[in-house]
C-alpha cells in the first residue's frame, strides 16, 4: 500500500515573530523508516512535523519528499497523510463516512473508495464499527478511525502528532503495538512526534531527541539509551531515570577514575570520546539496572519501592542519592549498608560545564 518515499529536511529555520522555533535543522528519513521526534513541550517537534505537512511555512531551508522539493507545495500535493493528537472526527458521520470523506471530496470513484475503506478497516480491526458514529466509540476506537482516515489516502509518508497522548495508559500500550504492526505491514515512511520516551524507544527505527530548537542526538533506540550524546539526552530517556553523581576526573597511579566525596570509582574499560584533564569537574551517569552489588563503593539503603517484576532501591552514596534495580525476591531493608559496583563499561561521563559526553 502506498508508494515508498524518503523525506529530507535541509537547513530548515522557523520563527514565530521574534521567537525562533527551529534553527538550521537537518534530518534525513529513509524510505520505509520509522523516525520518532522526541522532546519536551516547546522543543519544536510538532512545528517540524507541521512544516513537513505544509501547515507551517519555513523561513529558510528546504523540505524534499520522494526526491521532490515540496517546500512551497500545498499539503494536498505532498503525498502525505497526517494523524493529529485530537481525533477531530465528524460527529454526525459514521465511521465509514469519516474515513471516506476526503476521498469523496477528491472525486475518487465509489468502488475505489469502498475498497480502500474496507482494507483500512480490516487492517485496523474496526470493520464491525463502520456503521457506528463517533459518540458510540471508545477513545481507542476513535483514534483507530483517525488513523484509518489517514490510511485510506494511500500516502507515501505518514505523519503522527502525539496520537496516543489523550488515551489512558493501557490503551496507549495497545495502540502502540498496533502502530508498530501497521508500519511493518505497510513498509511506509513514518514520522511520529511524542514526548513519551517509552513510545519512542518501542516504536522507532531511529529517534531524534530535540531540545532548544535543534536535534541533540539522532540514533537507534539502543544508541540513544546506551550512549547518550549529552546529559540532557541521558536524563530525558529512560525510566526510572539515570543516576547522576557530581565529582571530578582523576588519574591515580596511571589509571583513570571518578572521585566523589572521597569515593574513587575506577574507569578502566570506559570508552572515552574525549578524555578530560586530571581534576576536571565531571558528572557520572549510570542507569539503575546497571548498578551491581559486591563492589567497593559504600552505600546505604534509604527506601525500597516494590514494582512487581522487580524492585527499586533508593540508596545514598556519599551525600548523593542513587537508585538501583533489584530482583523482586531480593531481601532489602531500609537502613541496611551495601557495597556497590559501578561497571566502567556501563558508565556515562559528562562534562560538568557543557553536559557533553566525554
Amino acid at each position: 500500500m502506498g508508494k515508498l518515499c524518503d523525506v529530507s529536511i535541509r537547513g530548515v529555520e522557523i520563527s514565530f515573530g521574534a521567537v525562533r522555533v527551529l534553527e538550521k535543522l537537518d534530518l534525513d528519513v529513509a524510505q520505509s523508516e520509522f523516525i520518532v521526534l522526541l522532546g519536551p513541550s516547546g522543543c519544536g517537534k510538532s512545528t517540524l512535523l507541521n512544516a513537513v505537512a505544509g501547515l507551517i511555512d519555513v523561513q529558510a531551508g528546504q523540505i524534499w519528499i520522494g526526491g521532490k522539493n515540496v517546500t512551497w507545495e500545498e499539503p494536498k500535493d505532498r503525498g502525505i497523510a497526517m494523524v493529529f493528537q485530537s481525533y477531530a472526527l465528524y460527529p454526525r458521520m459514521t465511521v465509514r463516512g469519516n474515513m471516506s470523506f476526503g476521498l469523496k471530496v477528491a472525486g475518487m470513484p465509489k468502488p475505489e473508495i469502498e475498497r480502500r475503506v474496507n482494507a483500512a478497516a480490516a487492517t485496523l480491526q474496526i470493520t464491525e464499527l463502520l456503521d457506528r458514529r463517533p459518540a458510540e466509540l471508545s477513545g481507542g476506537q476513535r483514534q483507530r478511525v483517525a488513523i484509518g482516515r489517514a490510511l485510506v489516502r494511500d500516502a507515501g509518508v505518514y505523519l503522527f502528532d502525539e496520537p496516543l497522548s489523550n488515551l489512558d495508559a493501557q490503551l496507549r500500550a495497545e495502540l502502540r503495538v498496533e502502530i508498530k504492526r501497521l508500519h511493518q505491514r505497510l513498509a511506509a515512511t513514518m514520522i511520529y512526534v511524542t514526548h513519551d520516551q517509552i513510545e519512542a524507544l518501542t516504536l522507532a527505527d531511529r529517534i531524534a531527541v530535540m531540545k532548544d530548537r535543534v536535534i541533540q542526538q539522532l540514533g537507534t533506540p539502543n544508541e540513544i539509551y546506551r550512549r547518550p550524546a549529552n546529559r540532557f539526552v541521558a536524563s530525558f530517556v529512560g525510566s526510572p531515570a539515570m543516576n547522576f553523581l557530581p565529582g571530578a576526573f582523576a588519574v591515580k597511579e596511571g589509571a583513570p577514575c571518578f572521585l566523589t566525596e572521597g569515593i574513587a570509582i575506577p574507569l578502566n574499560g570506559y570508552a572515552f570520546e574525549a578524555p578530560p584533564q586530571d581534576g576536571a569537574p565531571v558528572e557520572l551517569g549510570i542507569r539503575p539496572e546497571h548498578v551491581e552489588t559486591g563492589g567497593g563503593v559504600p552505600a546505604k539503603i534509604e527506601m525500597v519501592e516494590p514494582m512487581g517484576s522487580d524492585q527499586l532501591a533508593w540508596l545514598r552514596v556519599g551525600g548523593h542519592p542513587l537508585s538501583m534495580r533489584l530482583p523482586a525476591e531480593a531481601c532489602t531493608v531500609a537502613g541496611e549498608a551495601m557495597q556497590l559496583r559501578l561497571p566502567a563499561d556501563k558508565l556515562n561521563l559528562f562534562d560538568a560545564a557543557t553536559g557533553r559526553r566525554l
